[in-house]
């Protein structure tokens, strides 16, 4: 025996210090992670994003309605200058970026926030999956800008935050993610007509919907670059992410089912929001995500909601303080304070760090196996949960998540390599539950919460 050689003291510290040793190998194990990911987190270029949102600033005014024909002034020269921006990134990578123009003409008449009939038109850049082409991760930044006066079309409106800084955070990760081949294809868009009512993400929802594109989810950019509030807090760590609880276009039954089911703040656009923030808490911890549940700020919309009208995951990913004297304001100096959305005011590292944000999510979810279609729940008057769920080709296994009814994020897992599974022990009606499926990479699918009952 140990004891009849050693003094005690010497065996206590040896137990300790083994203890740690297998509680230090327990975690690495349990919590596996990728380089590529820390390699794209370390790519970003502030300085790529800061010369593209001086660039946009420089075009006068983008609002939807403005000159369309000038090369250097109005929203035909940036978003001409976009294009060429992923024109230029996909001959950079062996053409592997795919680039048009989508557009829908919308007129004055029933549209109180358009001065005259125009073409409102995104600019699309598709990089295909390997090995699920019709199935896209999609971030959006808004090419648009605009005055005081939404109808005001030729007045200055450089819009360096709102929202030039999504739209460069766009293209920088273009720039970084098509140096990687994806199983799921990633679609980086400039979006127009945000201001004047959400429909360059209309015209891009509906065009995808009658397309038969498989959307995985929907990362909106919508104002990526102040870190000083109005409220006078100065932060450049943390950020929001809105997201609607449940999909806009549920049916009646799934309404009903979901009082006594439950699933109230399951929704596919929370999971997504879920996603992003375990993936910024394992791969960005210096970061603070503060998920928001709500479609967007109080009374407000964004780019996301024209996707999740019609059923898609989609959220809003944007800064946790926001200065409204530099929204939607006419540059101008009143009792001493200087209003307008101007160059100056933008954090680059900031921006870098959410334009970060965007580009995990996207490579991690690419790179990941199909989500689980069908997720069967049961266990009713049971000291157990029991769990099935469809095979999902190219899964090594899955990981089947719980958490407390209260808690905003999933706290438990268990990886499992069947399709069926019980959790003995635990009562179906302290938790909520849901599994992801997991590729022979560890990159996780997006949790799919039970959409079935097994009795």
């Amino acid at each position: 025996m140990l004891s009849k050689f050693l003094p005690s003291i010497v065996i206590n510290k040896i137990i300790r210090k083994t203890t740690l040793l297998f509680l230090f190998i327990t975690l690495s194990i349990s919590a596996q992670t990728d380089q590529k990911i820390y390699d794209i987190i370390n790519t970003i270029s502030a300085d790529n994003i800061k010369a593209d949102i001086k660039t946009l600033t420089e075009f006068g005014t983008r609002n939807t309605f403005s000159d369309t024909i000038s090369t250097t002034r109005g929203i035909g020269a940036a978003r001409r200058w976009i294009k060429s921006e992923f024109d230029a990134i996909s001959n950079n990578c062996n053409n592997c970026i795919n680039t048009f123009y989508q557009k829908d003409f919308v007129t004055k008449k029933g549209n109180r926030r358009v001065p005259h009939d125009a073409w409102v038109v995104n600019v699309v850049a598709i990089q295909k999956g390997t090995k699920y082409p019709n199935k896209y991760i999609i971030m959006s930044g808004d090419i648009d800008s605009r005055a005081s006066d939404t109808m005001d079309f030729t007045t200055d409106a450089p819009g360096a935050n709102d929202n030039a800084s999504g739209m460069a955070g766009t293209i920088e990760a273009a720039r970084v993610l098509s140096k990687y081949q994806f199983e799921s294809s990633i679609v980086y868009v400039g979006l127009s007509g945000e201001e004047q009512g959400l429909f360059g993400g209309a015209g891009l929802a509906k065009y995808a919907k009658e397309n038969g594109w498989d959307i995985i989810g929907v990362l909106n950019n919508d104002m990526i670059g102040n870190i000083t509030g109005v409220d006078g807090v100065i932060d450049n760590r943390s950020f929001r992410i809105f997201s609607e609880p449940v999909p806009a276009n549920e049916t009646e039954t799934q309404r009903k089912m979901r009082r006594f089911y439950g699933g109230e703040v399951d929704g596919i656009s929370r999971q997504l929001a879920r996603y992003i923030h375990k993936n910024v808490k394992t791969y960005m911890p210096e970061m603070n995500p503060m998920m928001i549940y709500r479609l967007d700020r109080f009374g407000r919309g964004g780019h996301h909601r024209p996707f999740n009208d019609l059923g898609f995951a989609g959220i809003r990913i944007m800064e946790a303080h926001e200065n409204y004297t530099q929204q939607h304001q006419d540059i101008r100096t009143e009792n001493g304070i200087k209003y307008g959305d101007t160059f100056e005011h933008v954090n680059f590292e900031y921006a870098k760090k959410l334009t970060a944000v965007n580009a995990i999510t996207m490579a991690n979810l690419a790179w990941a196996p199909e989500a689980p279609k069908e997720v069967a729940i049961g266990g009713i008057v049971q000291a157990s949960v029991k769990l099935k769920w469809n095979k999902v080709d190219g899964a090594k296994g899955y990981k089947i998540y719980w958490r407390d009814t209260t808690s905003p994020t999933w706290d438990h897992s268990r990886y499992v390599e069947t399709t069926e599974f019980t959790l003995d022990g635990i009562v179906i009606d302290n938790f909520f539950f849901g599994v992801a499926a997991v590729g022979e990479n560890d990159h996780e699918s997006v949790v799919v919460f039970p959409n079935k009952i097994w009795r």
